[in-house]
This record gives C-alpha cells, sequence and structure tokens, in this order.
C-alpha cells in the first residue's frame, strides 16, 4: 500500500490524498452576512451533524493553502455569531460552484450565483430559497486547528429553527433521500448524487445481539461464493435457521431440489444462497446457507 507521512508530503497533495478517501462529504451551503450588511454565501464539505440534543452541527473553514487567508465566512461567524447552513440537492449544483468562486468581500454571493436571498427568522444572514432545507444557527464557538496554511477553524452552531419544503417528505413526514436528491463531495472535482440507484437501504437492528463473523459455521465462513457483505447479512442475525427448517427446502424448493440432483450442490446452493442475499431475502439465505453445510 502507499503509505503517505504527513510531515513529509506537500500540504496541498496530503490534502487531496485526504479528500479523495474521505468520501463522499456533505456540503453545508453557508450562509453569512457581515457587519457592513454585505450577504456572503459559500460551501464547505468539510462538515456534519455532530449533536441532536442540543442540535449543533459543525462546519470548518480552512486557511487557504497558497497564501494562507482566511474566508469571509469565518470573519462574518467570528463578527456576527450567526450563520444559516443550507442544504445542497442536485437541482443547485452549478449554482453553488458559482459561489465558491473566491469573489471580495464586497460581492453578495446570492446575486453572482443567481440565488433568492429569503429572510430568516432568528438569525440576519439570509436563507437560500432555492435550498430545500434551512437551518439558522447560532454559532456556539470557532475553534482554531493550527496557523499554517490548511489549516481548519471549526464553526460549531447550534441550530435555533430548521425549515424543510414539505417537498421533500415522505408519507411518513420523514425526509426522503430520493425526494431531497442531496449532493455529497469527493475528491477534486468529484460529486456524488445520493438518490436513484446511489441509495442502498441497509437495515440492521442494534439492539438484538447477532451471531458474528465467528458465530457462522466454517462450512458458510469460508465459502467461495458468498460475499464478506453477504456474511455480513448471516453475521447480523441474531440466530441461523435450523437444520429442519433448513433441510424443509429440499421439499418445497424445486430449485433446491434440482441442485440437490446433481453435481458440486454446495458451489450451486451457495450461488443460490447469494442471489436470495442480494435480493435482502435474509431468511431463504440463511436457509441455504445452512443446508449447504448438511452435505
Amino acid at each position: 500500500m502507499l503509505k503517505i507521512d504527513p510531515t513529509r508530503i506537500a500540504t496541498k497533495d496530503l490534502h487531496q490524498f485526504i479528500l479523495g478517501a474521505v468520501a463522499p462529504r456533505p456540503i453545508a451551503f453557508a450562509s453569512t452576512i457581515s457587519t457592513d450588511g454585505v450577504p456572503n454565501l459559500a460551501p464547505y464539505s468539510f462538515f456534519n451533524a455532530f449533536s441532536s440534543n442540543p442540535p449543533i452541527l459543525i462546519f470548518s473553514s480552512n486557511r487557504r493553502v497558497a497564501n494562507n487567508t482566511t474566508k469571509d465566512t469565518l470573519k462574518n461567524a467570528e463578527d456576527t455569531g450567526e450563520v444559516v447552513i443550507n442544504v445542497v440537492s442536485h437541482h443547485i449544483v452549478r449554482q453553488m460552484a458559482v459561489a465558491s468562486i473566491e469573489y471580495g468581500a464586497e460581492i453578495n454571493e446570492f446575486e453572482k450565483a443567481g440565488f433568492t436571498p429569503l429572510p430568516s427568522e432568528m438569525v440576519k444572514p439570509f436563507r437560500v430559497a432555492e435550498s430545500p432545507v434551512h437551518m439558522e444557527c447560532k454559532v456556539e464557538k470557532i475553534l482554531p486547528l493550527g496557523e499554517m496554511g490548511g489549516a481548519g477553524n471549526l464553526v460549531v452552531c447550534r441550530i435555533v429553527l430548521m425549515h424543510i419544503a414539505e417537498s421533500v417528505l415522505n408519507e411518513k413526514g420523514r425526509i426522503d433521500p430520493h425526494k431531497i436528491d442531496l449532493m455529497g463531495r469527493m475528491g477534486r472535482f468529484y460529486y456524488v448524487r445520493a438518490s436513484g440507484a446511489a441509495i442502498e437501504e441497509i437495515e440492521q437492528v442494534v439492539t438484538v445481539i447477532g451471531i458474528g463473523f465467528d458465530g457462522l459455521p466454517p462450512g458458510i465462513r469460508d465459502s467461495r461464493i458468498l460475499t464478506g457483505n453477504n456474511l455480513g447479512q448471516l453475521a447480523g442475525l441474531p440466530a441461523l435457521p435450523d437444520t429442519a427448517e433448513a433441510m424443509a427446502l429440499a421439499a418445497t424448493d424445486a430449485r433446491v431440489q434440482q441442485i440437490l440432483s446433481g453435481k458440486n450442490s454446495i458451489r450451486e446452493l451457495h450461488a443460490y444462497a447469494k442471489e436470495a442475499l442480494d435480493r435482502n431475502d435474509l431468511q431463504l439465505g440463511a436457509r441455504l446457507a445452512v443446508l449447504a453445510t448438511t452435505l
């Protein structure tokens, strides 16, 4: 593997390796306002949610690598103690890219990027009307991580009011990932669209103890057909089906009957189990895998 010592590589190169590896990252489209009343809008992908009680968001406004200067967002957040975090959906991502241009402090990025400023209710910075979620925040603290180019400044924000477009909610009143259609940042100029085929639902009950990989019989754990993800599905179950339940398939499943009458039965049962697990039919997949251990 490529080994990188952070003390022996240029910051600009280390930066790109980190961004390429720690991805995708959510995007904070941060709106601030200067003490002179000039709106500012800029995207930050060093961003995440860190607490729900209190509701805390943190984004980092890094010092520029090239000239070790700081950004207008950071100054405004320091001066006013307020910020609005807007989310970035696919339909505004190219406008967001325009707002990432390093315009002077006197320039209003809402105008440059073609966004509609929407008055906030509890803070002074404007919201982005085209964004489906706005989070009005008070700045709790700013934590500088260093003084050199590339050093982060963590802006700890407490949500005081959240606005969510009803158009992105599902029938249960929760945010639907396909409707909100969020964008994530990768390394360099790469982004990811978090909707459609990119969305995968992985359900794992965490309150029930799973058997784990070490609880799988060697005949299953050492399969050349089942993948690590397939084994993870089985390892997350509280128990595997018993032998009698697995062997009952021989009387009810025509494909199993055909497999058992031919050659390479174990391999074919594992292939059938993989198909079931890949479509998230855990019970059938588990029964097939256990059945193979009886041969």
